[in-house]
C-alpha cells in the first residue's frame, strides 16, 4: 500500500506495552482490501501497537461514523496527475474536551465520526507527538526492496505538480484552537527509495513534499 499517514501518539517508555495510536491513513491503494487500485479515504486505529486491537474503517467496533454522505473506505476522485491538475483534501482531527472523544472532519462541511475515548488509555488527555507522512509495506520478497511507490512515485525535489505533499499543517492545542506546529523535523528510513523535504511560506504555511519510486537502480 502507498498512503498518507497522520497519526497521534502518547509519550511512551515501552512501545510494545505503553502505546496508543490513532492512524488516520488518508490515502490508500489496497487491492487486497478493496479489490481494486482506487485511491481511498480510510482510517485505521489501534490501542496496543497492532497486537490485538484495531481495524480499518468500521470493520470492527471502534470508529463511530455519524455521517451518511461520505463513506469510510470510499474512492477519492478526481486525483492529481503528474504534470497535470493537482487536487488536495483537508482533514481535521480534534479531541472533544467534554466527552474525550477524538473526532474526524473531512473538508469544511463533513464531520465523519469519532473514536470513543474508552478505546485509548494513553491519549486520555492529549497527544505528545503528531506525525504526517507516507508508509509502504516492504516485505523484502526475494531479498529485494518493494517496487511499491509512495505518494506520486516521484522524489520531493521535483516539487509541485510532480511530487506529493502535505500543506497548511497545523495542530489543535489544549484550547481547541489551530496553531502552527513547532519543532518539526523530518525522517526517512531509506532516502534512496523515498525521501522528504519540508518548508514554510505564506501561502502554504508549514508543508513538505515526500515520496519516491521504491525499488530502482539506487534502491535495492
Amino acid at each position: 500500500i502507498a498512503l498518507f499517514l497522520p497519526f497521534l501518539a502518547s509519550s511512551v517508555v515501552s512501545r510494545a506495552l505503553n502505546f496508543s495510536l490513532f492512524c488516520w491513513l488518508i490515502h490508500q491503494v489496497s487491492p487486497d482490501l478493496y479489490g481494486d487500485n482506487n485511491t481511498r479515504l480510510f482510517t485505521y486505529w489501534t490501542s496496543d501497537a497492532y497486537q490485538a486491537t484495531g481495524c480499518y474503517n468500521i470493520l470492527c467496533s471502534g470508529f463511530v461514523q455519524i455521517n451518511n454522505e461520505v463513506a469510510m473506505g470510499a474512492s477519492i476522485f478526481p486525483i492529481s496527475g503528474y504534470s497535470g491538475s493537482q487536487y488536495d483534501i483537508s482533514i481535521l482531527i480534534w479531541k472533544d474536551p467534554k466527552e474525550g472523544h477524538w473526532w474526524m472532519q473531512f473538508g469544511k462541511e463533513y464531520v465523519l465520526g469519532y473514536w470513543p475515548s474508552f478505546l485509548f488509555s494513553y491519549l486520555a488527555d492529549s497527544a505528545s507527538m503528531i506525525e504526517w507522512g507516507g508508509e509502504v509495506v516492504n516485505s523484502q520478497a526475494e531479498g529485494v526492496h518493494t517496487s511499491t511507490q509512495m505518494g506520486s512515485g516521484h522524489f520531493p525535489e521535483e516539487g509541485f505538480g510532480k511530487a506529493s505533499y502535505f500543506k497548511n499543517i497545523q495542530v489543535v492545542d489544549s484550547t481547541n484552537n489551530l496553531k502552527a506546529p513547532h519543532g518539526m523535523g523530518t525522517f526517512t528510513e531509506q532516502s534512496n527509495c523515498y525521501d522528504v523535504q519540508n518548508g514554510n511560506n505564506a501561502d502554504w504555511g508549514s508543508y513538505f513534499y515526500y515520496g519516491g519510486p521504491g525499488r530502482s537502480a539506487n534502491c535495492q
